[in-house]
């Protein structure tokens, strides 16, 4: 399974964001330029985000986005499922015949959901409590 590049850029925003001191505004600027992701496609990420709760938006001259709930409420299943689409295959009856008699279905059904599982065991905070090297690598200081 490999998910959209909304979903990872989403998740990397997120991870940014996850670092900063509370209350901290960064730019959307700032969160393109370390990723090396257009601004367009940040700027729609960042929006479906703020819809979801998951990042605040500041509006006017010292505005910025920061994260909308602490990490450590933020599960990574959760934010998956609110913008990744997870059909992995299209099993309509008008797209393939096999449909009814088909059991790759219920398998790939299955995969999907022990997926999802493992992303519901980990928060926003698991993925940057006691790593230096990521805050080194997003230039934040180390706590």
């Amino acid at each position: 399974m490999q998910l959209t590049s909304f979903t990872d850029y989403g998740l990397r925003a997120l991870i940014y964001l996850a670092t900063l001191p509370e209350g901290e505004l960064a730019s959307i600027s700032k969160v393109t330029e370390i990723y090396s992701v257009s601004r367009n496609h940040m700027v729609k990420i960042i929006n479906r985000l703020g819809q979801l709760g998951y990042v605040e938006t500041v509006r006017g001259k010292n505005g910025g986005i920061r994260l909308g709930m602490p990490a450590d409420q933020i599960v990574l299943g959760d934010v998956v499922r609110a913008i990744e689409p997870l059909q992995i295959v299209n099993c309509s009856e008008d797209f393939c015949h096999i449909t009814p008699a088909c059991r790759l279905k219920g398998i790939l059904d299955s995969a999907r959901l022990a997926f999802l599982a493992e992303l519901d065991r980990h928060t926003l905070a698991s993925l940057i409590s006691d790593n230096p090297p990521l805050r080194v690598l997003l230039d934040r200081p180390v706590a």
